[in-house]
């Protein structure tokens, strides 16, 4: 694998400036030079390497990445667009519409503002809402730029143009143009334009009026953040970042996406390779680790997949956006409501799916679908909920509801599988392929993954890791059974197990935090070295909770018993002598294959991660 130089493909439009040639280093004979394709496997325009060969005949689809695979043709194309007079006023149709009639994919498409001259603009969108009459008439009457929006812009201002949105170029703008690679466009108005032989240019206001949006347009600008810079634009034909290079910094080029790297600004080097401002190259998937050094600034475009994830909770649904590489772009939450029924709970999480991609610009035809952890006996396959406590439902179809009012596909499962997926995909176990995890909260919930795939039983409703008995006849567990290890390992446990050896200790230090009702699942950790009574509560607790880890271990014989909840922010104090007591107990000893014992990482990420997780291959 290399980092490959690309020679772009330059085009001589009547409104074309001298900047990409003189400023930015394009070697070509046309003049004026108005594009260049930098990224193209477009056959107007096919990128070319420093050898001379296309890069499309050279790379392989390995190289492009998994996330291309599922497209007819290379989904992106990324041009710089020098304007020294204004472009043509235009629409692009939608995949739906282009398909049916020009047997061509659509246009969405993005503009990141290199250069402006002073007072330079775009024109994007209608000022407010219009009729097709009057759409018509502005057309006829060359008056359509006052029904348009029009931006002033400087260097570094983004915009995104859904297919369908009007707009035009005007003079003295420098764009760096990430798009669908699609070269179909239907001008509406040319300010009475004549192309290179004197003829007027070619119009196409019929099929502009059948494809454009009509309503007023509102422009908000993304302002999300990830690792690697700031989002300018998703799509799934396009995900483009802007990197600033202040000195040293790098970006990952994992095995399901290529990367382009375009410089807009400045000079460095890219992993040993010097750059300058015009300059494009290509990253191939699974590259791994690239180096970006100097003072510049990247456009980097790739293909993601994203979904939306969803944890749904008693009092609030949590909603997330979620990428491929685990990328929580924007969450938000709003009340569950359940006490007006199971229908109004679906259609909040049906409204809160679709609040979410709107605030990112993301259409249902850019999602993978939704995924989501329901509390309760869930049958996943069926997408039923057979039963929650929580919610007080019993036999509710919730993913088909949520399919019906989003249509998107939705797949579920029990919140706490959906946790123990979401740290296995991209947590604390990541990497690793077979995992038990158990939370330790008000309960304890148990998770399976077996070679990367969580085991649910039957129609679901297994992994009740919590109601393994481990003393026969014991506590009593909110189940109805005696001896679970949720009555003797949650943090509810725990605490009643604190209040009763304050109880019965008058002389316990414990009572130094006041009254009895103070007590949380801290206090003993808190006390364990100062008071003996509290010590005892702790190795009461870490010895019971060992045996529930030892037995699972025996079962199970996974690489990781992760730990999740409250409790575990004991760390080494928890951790350390469950590890002594399962090395020392486990079948076989050291003569097996080992079982670590890791804290759970992600928080109250890991239900929106494991959700989308559910989707994920």
């Amino acid at each position: 694998m290399e980092i490959l130089k690309l020679v772009p493909e330059c085009k001589d439009n009547i409104w074309g400036g001298v900047k990409l040639k003189e400023k930015y280093g394009k070697q070509t004979d046309k003049n004026p030079v108005a594009e260049s394709w930098e990224l193209s496997f477009h056959k107007d325009g096919p990128t070319r390497l420093e050898n001379g060969k296309t890069l499309q005949e050279t790379v392989t689809a390995q190289d492009l990445g998994k996330n291309c695979e599922g497209f007819p043709f290379f989904p992106m194309l990324v041009k710089l667009i020098d304007a020294k007079q204004d472009l043509s006023v235009q629409v692009h149709p939608s995949d739906s519409y282009a398909l049916k009639n020009e047997n061509s994919f659509g246009k969405t498409e993005m503009w990141y503002i290199v250069e402006a001259e002073e007072g330079a603009g775009i024109y994007l969108g209608f000022k407010r809402d219009v009729t097709q009459a009057e759409y018509e008439n502005a057309i006829a009457n060359n008056t359509l730029t006052n029904l348009l929006n029009f931006f002033e812009v400087k260097a570094g201002d983004c915009y995104f143009i859904p297919s369908g949105t009007i707009h035009a170029i005007a003079t003295g703008c420098l764009i760096c143009e990430i798009q669908q690679n699609s070269n179909l466009t239907y001008r509406v108005y040319d300010y009475g334009r004549r192309d290179k032989d004197g003829n007027l240019r070619e119009l196409h206001v019929e099929k502009a009026l059948k494809v454009t949006t009509l309503d007023k347009y509102e422009y908000t600008p993304l302002n999300l953040k990830t690792e690697q810079g700031e989002l300018l634009g998703l799509s799934r034909y396009f995900t483009t970042t802007s990197v600033a290079v202040n000195g040293n910094t790098s970006v990952f080029a994992d095995e399901n996406s290529f990367k382009c790297l375009t410089v807009v600004d400045g000079k460095g080097n890219v992993d040993g390779k010097a750059v300058s401002a015009g300059d494009s190259l290509f990253v191939p998937a699974g590259y791994g680790e690239v180096k970006l050094e100097g003072e510049m600034t990247v456009i980097m475009a790739e293909v993601r997949k994203y979904y939306v994830g969803i944890d749904l909770g008693g009092t609030f649904i949590k909603g997330g956006i979620v990428d491929d590489l685990g990328n929580v772009i924007y969450q938000d939450k709003v009340p569950t409501e359940s006490e007006f029924g199971a229908e109004r709970v679906a259609t909040n999480i049906a409204n809160l799916a679709k609040a979410l991609m709107a605030r990112v610009g993301l259409t249902a035809d850019d999602m993978e679908g939704i995924g989501m952890g329901v509390p309760g006996m869930i049958d996943s396959k069926a997408g039923n909920v057979i039963y929650s406590n929580n919610l007080k439902w019993q036999d509710f179809r919730i993913g088909e509801t949520v399919e019906k009012l989003t249509g998107l596909r939705v797949k579920i499962a029990n919140d706490a599988n959906v946790a123990a997926l979401g740290e296995v995909k991209f947590g604390a176990a990541k990497g690793y392929r077979d995992v038990i995890m158990l939370t330790l909260g008000t309960g304890v919930g148990g998770g399976i993954v077996a070679e990367g795939k969580l085991i649910e039983g039957n129609k679901s409703a297994g992994a009740e890791l919590g109601h393994a008995v481990i003393v026969y006849n014991g506590e009593q567990c909110t189940c109805g059974r005696k001896g679970c290890l949720e009555a003797y390992a949650s943090a509810t446990a725990l605490i009643r197990d604190t209040k009763r050896a304050m109880t019965e200790h008058k002389d316990s230090k414990m009572w130094e935090i006041g009254d009895i009702d103070n007590v949380t699942g801290k206090t003993a950790f808190d006390y364990k070295d100062s008071d003996p009574y509290a010590n005892s509560v702790v190795d009461g607790y870490i010895e019971k909770l060992a045996c529930g880890i030892i037995n699972f271990a025996n079962i199970f014989r996974p690489e990781v018993v992760l730990l999740g909840g409250g409790v575990c922010a004991q760390g080494d104090n928890l951790v350390k002598p469950l590890q002594a007591i399962l090395d020392k107990e486990i079948f076989a000893g050291d003569l097996g294959p080992q079982v670590k014992i890791l804290i759970a990482e992600l928080g109250n990420s890991a239900g929106l991660l494991g959700a989308a997780a559910l989707l994920m291959d």
